[in-house]
């Protein structure tokens, strides 16, 4: 008998739970969206992200910082980012933590000067470097790809300053681009 008043209270308890009624799915905001429109961050420079409204993402509108500035550059042997790309940097960073289905790939690269092997392990240091930067800013680790291209892949051909100025440097590059 006690087994049977039991079954008898899940049931009713269960029925309790049926609704006839037909319940409204509750408003979403759609963050994608508003990240489309490029939503504004402020970087340390003062440089603002800010996208055109409609179907130009930021990252590919050539009035945006994202778009313009894809580069950091670095001083001869080093992979320390410098103040004046940080601001760069933390754009890129807010954009990837707001819009957390975009993926990008962090290239690095140098000058001409040096071996071959130890420039792939300093590309792959600057890129790295990038990386743990924008992490620390708010992206996620699995947005971000580096890989390394050494002095394989120079900007600019040549075999002075200038020319290895422009060579030392990571370049970010946003996925299906």
């Amino acid at each position: 008998m006690r087994k049977w008043i039991i079954a008898v209270a899940i049931i009713a308890a269960l029925a309790g739970c049926k609704s006839t009624e037909t319940q409204q799915p509750a408003p979403v905001e759609d963050r994608g969206a508003e990240a489309a429109k490029g939503a504004s961050t402020q970087g340390a420079g003062g440089t603002g992200v800010t996208g055109t409204a409609g179907a130009v993402l930021p990252h590919r509108d050539p009035s945006n910082i994202l778009s313009q500035k894809r580069s950091i550059y670095f001083d001869y042997d080093q992979f320390v980012i410098k103040d004046e790309f940080k601001a760069t940097v933390e754009a890129h960073a807010k954009y990837l933590q707001r819009t957390r289905t975009l993926r990008i790939t962090l290239q690095g690269n140098t000058d001409e000067r040096g071996t071959r092997e130890y420039n792939i392990a300093l590309g792959q240091k600057r890129a790295d470097a990038v990386k743990k930067l924008m992490v620390l800013l708010g992206a996620q680790e699995v947005q971000i790809e580096t890989v390394s291209f050494g002095k394989e892949k120079p900007r600019r051909e040549g075999h002075d300053e200038t020319a290895w100025a422009e060579n030392r440097r990571v370049d970010i590059v946003y996925s299906g681009e």
